[in-house]
């Protein structure tokens, strides 16, 4: 038997190496605004960059969404990353 992927719609943001797309991704991720703290905003946006990338909790356990990867929010609220390549491979934009 042969199988199609069902369409789905997801979130996604893309983890780049600038403040503001760090940010973008720990709130999208953690779901917190980060606007509040401004020490806890810097040492959040350092630890990334000292990580080279957002450490994230997935079914699987932690992942780390390095630079330049995308993080999506799957269907039952899930985080996971996935690499540019893969991502344009597998979705088109439906709407921004």
């Amino acid at each position: 038997m042969k199988y199609r992927k069902k369409p789905v719609v997801i979130e996604a943001v893309k983890l780049e190496d600038n403040e503001q797309s760090i940010v973008n991704a720990i709130e999208f991720v953690y779901n917190v605004g980060m606007e509040t703290n401004a020490l806890g905003r810097t040492y959040e946006i350092n630890k990334v960059k000292s990580d080279k990338g957002l450490i994230i909790n997935t079914l699987e356990g932690n992942m780390l969404a390095s630079f330049g990867d995308y993080i999506i929010k799957g269907v039952q609220g899930e985080f996971y990353p996935c690499k540019p390549d893969i991502f344009a491979d597998t979705y088109e934009i439906v709407e921004e």
